[in-house]
């Protein structure tokens, strides 16, 4: 379990949050965008978000539980981008071990549209996490090629045994990867059906009036489609059919099943 901290305790509907690592280490490894906020200068009061590649993990013990240890998350971008160059330049803090630039980052999935007999009490089931800790440039060659295959393999399982690795010199020296040292961490899920107000149930006229249940929602993905040079015999690979498939099965699933959840 992470620790807990003023910043990360879930204050409003407390029977939601979630501290375990599994969860939040779930939600984010499954997420397709994390977001990544921090504060871009001393002279700008206006904190800035961007949308990011990213995957936890640990490189010290990569075959460590996600369900029982605290795991770094890194993060993938551009060697110029502004993200990518701030950590090196965060003034070193005396009040904590820690150095690097403070960043907060949000993951979150949408499984479902809660419609109740009033829009009051609509609703979405949801999983969501967000993270606090220090971001620091990888300076390691061998933890830094660890991460990209890290963040390759959490968006296709697969993908990077099956291209043209590894990475050349020039790919490298363009690609910079931060690791955000988690100091404090949670999660928020909500599940199951409709909260009707009670004077509502008892309105007959009502219920046969409105339609209440959930909506199952969740990400899909399409029948790939060849690139123009694309020349790979025997169709489309197994690796990327299968995650396809069984990806799509399982995210409907999740969904389904969150609906009976309470």
């Amino acid at each position: 379990m992470y620790p807990t901290h003023p910043r990360s305790t879930v204050n409003r509907l407390k029977k939601r949050a979630v501290y375990e690592y599994s969860t939040i280490h779930s939600i984010v490894n499954s997420a397709s965008i994390i977001h990544v906020s921090f504060v871009p200068s001393p002279d700008d009061p206006f904190p800035t978000t961007l949308p990011m590649l990213g995957h936890m993990g640990n490189f010290s013990s990569p075959d460590a539980d996600p369900a029982t240890e605290p795991l770094d998350l890194y993060i993938h971008g551009y060697i110029s981008s502004r993200l990518m160059r701030l950590p090196e330049n965060a003034p070193e803090r005396t009040d904590t071990e820690e150095s690097g630039l403070p960043v907060c980052v949000s993951a979150a999935h949408l499984d479902g549209i809660v419609l109740a007999l009033t829009p009051f009490h609509n609703s979405m089931n949801y999983r969501s996490a967000v993270l606090h800790g220090y971001a620091q440039p990888v300076t390691g060659a061998e933890e830094k090629l660890w991460a990209m295959q890290l963040i390759t393999e959490g968006i296709l399982p697969g993908g990077w045994n099956n291209a043209r690795i590894p990475p050349t010199q020039a790919e490298l020296q363009s690609t910079q990867i931060l690791r955000v040292r988690v100091k404090s961490a949670s999660a928020k899920v909500r599940a199951g059906g409709p909260s009707e107000d009670r004077k509502d149930l008892k309105d007959a006229e009502l219920r046969k009036r409105v339609w209440t249940g959930v909506v199952p929602v969740w990400e899909m993905w399409g029948e790939p489609i060849k690139a123009e040079e694309n020349e790979k015999e025997g169709g489309l690979p197994e690796y990327i059919r299968r995650v396809e498939e069984s990806g799509n099965e399982a995210r409907r699933s999740h969904a389904e099943r969150a609906v009976k959840e309470k």
